[in-house]
């Protein structure tokens, strides 16, 4: 009987799409980097960045396989647009052939850990359910460092996704993340494209109560990369203008 490989989820640099890059050795540390170069096998969410991503890990690190030999499988469109949970009735398990022949294989988004803010989670559960290995590896995840670096609490924190971009339904959902944040102490994160970022900044210094803080992180581990924790009312006295080339992490708690 062959003994199944393992699913590596293997975390990218936070520069995807960005004018300039992070060396890898800045943010990945080299285990992970090693693992990369000897995966053959992949699930990633566009063949090309994956490339794109593999050809800078070789620069550092042999691969095991020239770039043009290595299996890539895309996550269909409907995952990014609806995720893994929604109703798209996606079944993962195909993915994972290689895994079940003895490979071992790597899951890839476009920046940050897979799975977290971004697809793969059903991946990841499909391996779980064919008893194949998962190994999480090490490096950044945008979330964990803008709430980290935001002074808002990290013992209690929720990851809310998206806001709507209906300019009501968004305030109403900024009041009521608002309410729960203050009565529980939770901080709750949210994240945005970039060229939202500023229709959604306004919105939470519109709506936001005075006293609550805010923080908002973007770029990071980039030389461009922008932080500020404040209280609204700092914010409005001192306006930060918004990042419009880099998704942002929001924070707001008390």
């Amino acid at each position: 009987m062959t003994t199944p490989g393992k699913l590596y989820l293997v975390p990218a640099p936070l520069d995807f799409g960005c004018s300039t890059q992070t060396p890898l050795t800045e943010v990945l540390p080299a285990g992970t980097l090693v693992v990369a170069a000897r995966l053959q096998h992949w699930i990633c969410e566009n063949a090309k960045s994956a490339r794109a991503y593999l050809k800078r890990v070789g620069e550092l690190h042999p691969l095991a396989v020239p770039i043009q030999s290595l299996d890539l499988q895309e996550l269909p469109r409907e995952v990014h647009k609806k995720g893994d949970h929604g109703s798209t009735g996606f079944d993962a398990r195909p993915l994972l052939a290689p895994a079940l022949a003895g490979q071992d294989l790597g899951l890839l988004s476009e920046a940050g850990m897979p799975a977290v803010a971004d697809p793969g989670s059903s991946v990841v559960r499909a391996a779980h359910e064919l008893g194949i290995t998962v190994v999480p590896l090490v490096g950044p995840v945008s979330l964990l460092l803008a709430l980290a670096a935001s002074g808002l609490s990290g013992q209690n924190f929720a990851f809310v996704g998206y806001l709507p971009q209906d300019a009501a339904e968004r305030a109403t959902r900024i009041r009521d993340l608002e309410s729960l944040a203050l009565k529980s102490g939770q901080t709750q994160l949210f994240i945005e494209t970039p060229y939202r970022n500023a229709a959604l900044q306004e919105a939470l210094l519109k709506t936001l109560q005075h006293n609550t803080r805010l923080a908002v992180a973007s770029g990071l581990t980039l030389a461009t990369a922008q932080l500020r924790s404040n209280t609204v009312k700092n914010w409005k006295q001192q306006p930060l203008a918004p990042d419009k080339d880099t998704p942002a992490v929001y924070a707001i708690g008390r």
